[in-house]
């Protein structure tokens, strides 16, 4: 995967299990109905109006942007930034905790805009099924270095090495388990 870029919407699912990333990858040529379930077909719809650039039309609000950092590897897109506020918006379906998946997806945009040379002064994850927000700390230097290694994680992974781990509550909730059983 050298001089790769990762896709930033895959570091919470590569922190959740490295080896889904490989078998999403698999999956990718199929028909999403093969393989997605109620969460991810949810996802998309709420994902449709920013994806299109029908959220707002606001000057203020850049929605569905894609965004990239070269410095940090990563490419993918914004849900929104709001340019006057400084503010960077991610949006969940429904979330029950922050995961620090979120966290980095949210690190990774920042640093990509932050390389686009746009100032983000607060992140916000929004919770759309119960209408909560989530005020996200901005990356401290630790935080940074945690950001980095799981990066270079993803770069080094090797699906060939298989499963290192099983977590069964986390594999009861994914959508790949029975190719892992």
């Amino acid at each position: 995967m050298e001089g790769e870029l990762i896709q930033i919407s895959k570091i919470n699912d590569f922190i959740f299990c490295p080896f889904s990333i490989y078998l999403h990858g698999i999956y990718e040529s199929f028909s999403e109905k093969v393989y997605h379930d109620e969460p991810q077909v949810e996802g998309k719809i709420n994902h449709e109006k920013i994806d299109l650039g029908k959220y707002s039309s606001a000057k203020n609000i850049l929605q569905g942007l894609e965004v990239a950092s070269l410095e940090w590897g990563v490419v993918g897109k914004i849900d929104i930034f709001d340019i006057e506020k400084r503010e960077l918006i991610e949006r969940k379906s429904k979330i029950k905790k922050i995961y620090d998946g979120y966290r980095y997806q949210t690190y990774c945009q920042l640093l990509c805009l932050q390389e686009a040379g746009l100032c983000v002064d607060k992140i916000t994850i929004r919770s759309l099924k119960d209408n909560k927000k989530f005020n996200i700390r901005l990356p401290n230097e630790e935080e940074l270095k945690k950001l980095r290694s799981i990066l270079w994680r993803m770069k080094d992974f090797n699906p060939r090495d298989g499963i290192k781990f099983k977590n069964l509550k986390k594999c009861e909730r994914c959508i790949y388990a029975n190719l892992c059983f």
